[in-house]
Parts: C-alpha cells; sequence; structure tokens
C-alpha cells in the first residue's frame, strides 16, 4: 500500500504533469471505483486541477470551483501516466483513465479485489469530513506526538497504522519506524516511558523524511513506474530472514490477520521471538523464546 513516502513520490510526478491542465475528460472501466454520486463525476470534467495534496494515505486534486477529487490507492492502485492523449485502459487490471491535453493518467489495480476508490466532494467542509484525523507526522511537535500515540492503548504496530491515530503510516514504514527508534512492534502504548516517546518521534520524522526525499530523488523527471512497499535499502521490511544492517541478527517476522510485522530481535526486543499467533497456537510451549531455542529447535527437527 503506498505510504506517506510513495504518495509524496506520487505528488512530486503528478505536479508538472496535471497541475494547470483542464481535465477534458474521465473514463471509468471498473464500477465498484467511484465511491460518491453528489456532485456527479460529470462536473469534474472540463474543470483546471489548480492544485494536488495528499490526505492522509490520500491524493487529493483540486479543482476549479473547490471541486475536489479524492483517490484512495489502498494496497495494490498505481497510477500510469502516458504522454499520448485517450490512452487505452488495460483490460485487466485498468481502473479509470484521466484524459489531459499533455496525456492521459491511467489508475490500474492488480489482483480481482477492487479496493481502491475514488470520492468527488464539494467545499472544504466536505473534504474535511473524508478526513480520518490521525496526526501528520512531519509536522507534529513530540508533545503532540506522544498524545495521539497514547489516546489509546495498543501495541506500537497498531496504533502507528491507526489512520485515526497517526496519518500516512502503514504497515511498511511502521516497521522500519520501530526498528530505528529500537522499540518492540507490540509494545503497548500505556507502557512507553518519555525517552521511548521521544525516541520514536525522532525516528518517525527521520525515517519519513529520508524515504520521502530518496524516492522523489531516485525518480528525478521521470514519472514513478514501480511503487513498491519494497524497497532495497530498507532495514527491516520484506527482510525476513536476512541480517540486520544494525547488528546482523537475521530479521524475524510475525502474522497476524492479513497483516506482518518485522523485526530484530536484538536491536527491538533485547532478544526475546515474538510469538507468532498461527505458529504458537501450533507449537504451544515448544514455541522458541530465543534465537538460540529457535536454532536449537531447528536442528533438532532435521535429526
Amino acid at each position: 500500500m503506498p505510504e506517506l513516502p510513495d504518495v509524496e513520490l506520487y505528488l512530486h510526478a503528478l505536479r508538472p504533469r496535471i497541475v494547470g491542465q483542464r481535465l477534458t475528460r474521465v473514463r471509468i472501466a471498473s464500477p465498484f471505483l467511484l465511491r460518491s454520486f453528489d456532485p456527479p463525476l460529470a462536473r469534474t470534467e472540463g474543470r483546471t486541477v489548480r492544485d494536488v495534496s495528499r490526505l492522509g494515505k490520500r491524493i487529493v486534486w483540486h479543482l476549479d470551483d473547490e471541486l475536489f477529487m479524492v483517490i484512495h490507492l489502498m494496497i495494490a492502485g498505481r497510477f500510469r501516466w502516458k504522454t499520448s492523449r485517450g490512452a487505452a485502459i488495460t483490460n485487466k487490471v485498468g481502473l479509470a483513465a484521466f484524459d489531459f491535453d499533455s496525456g492521459t493518467l491511467l489508475l490500474t489495480e492488480a489482483g480481482a479485489k477492487r479496493r481502491a476508490s475514488m470520492h468527488v466532494v464539494s467545499g472544504e467542509s466536505a473534504l474535511a469530513a473524508i478526513d480520518r484525523g490521525g496526526l501528520e507526522v512531519l509536522t507534529s511537535t513530540r508533545q503532540s506526538f506522544a498524545a495521539a500515540l497514547t489516546r489509546e492503548n495498543h501495541t506500537l504496530k497498531r496504533a502507528l497504522t491507526d489512520p485515526r491515530l497517526i496519518s500516512g503510516v502503514g504497515n511498511a514504514y511502521s516497521d522500519e519506524i520501530l526498528h530505528g527508534a529500537k522499540l518492540s512492534p507490540m509494545q503497548l502504548t500505556s507502557r512507553l516511558s518519555l525517552d521511548d516517546l521521544a525516541r520514536l518521534h525522532d525516528a518517525a520524522i527521520r525515517t519519513l523524511t529520508a524515504w520521502r526525499d530518496a524516492l522523489i530523488a531516485e525518480a528525478g523527471d521521470a514519472f514513478p513506474e514501480k511503487v513498491t512497499a519494497f524497497h532495497e535499502g530498507m532495514a527491516v521490511h520484506g527482510r525476513f530472514g536476512k541480517p540486520c544492517p544494525a547488528c546482523g541478527t537475521p530479521i524475524q517476522r510475525i502474522r497476524y490477520a492479513s497483516n506482518e510485522a518485522n523485526y530484530c530481535p536484538t536491536c527491538q526486543t533485547g532478544g526475546k521471538l515474538l510469538a507468532d499467533r498461527s505458529l504458537s497456537r501450533l507449537l504451544r510451549e515448544d514455541w522458541p523464546k530465543s534465537l538460540d531455542e529457535m536454532d536449537q529447535h531447528m536442528a533438532e527437527r532435521r535429526r
């Protein structure tokens, strides 16, 4: 799922291509994409895009007369830019096409599930109603960050990815932030010390800023063709079994529901292995509590 750095990358690419341009036509290929009906989509056609911005993980197009188009890419939604006007929508993954005099922006979504969404709203108040209310990390203070994170008692992984608490952070960058802060993803927010909260705030700003700037620098003037949650150079996310860049310990992961958390036992949990729900239910008392126990358990299984 595109998160804050990835959405900022799209904004960087969209600004020189569509801001100041007239949206001549919108072609919808999937009936599941448009989630609003008033104002009608037809009102966007012929209007000029005055700005683009981010609302959490959503991308907002600011059109004439306080008309807004709000696009949420969800997990598999992506943009493709074509310099030819009226470019065809790809049959299998195409959701929509936005035609400008300068080219066509295609919206695609891989997979069978259609989760990406688009709303058309009129007025600042209607736009504000879509906002989940989470704190914008990059403009936050330590005090406001601590207040948002500890408003409810959750694990750090859940709190960082809850859009009602923290805006723009999802599965991938929460892993990186927690590794940078040297905190366990299963640590409860109610048990964080002031030092923990300060380290976490610093790590969040440092991680999100560094990845935003790196992705934009890498893309340059080109339109990003591969926006992914897995980036070369990440410390823990998507690196299960690979060495931690800080200490060399193999990265571990736990799976829960449809999500996962990646972490370094040495850097983040004091050497303790976090219990994967499915495996710990299967192994019960045999679930290893440390890397040494895991090595011993695996050695015994190979005999």
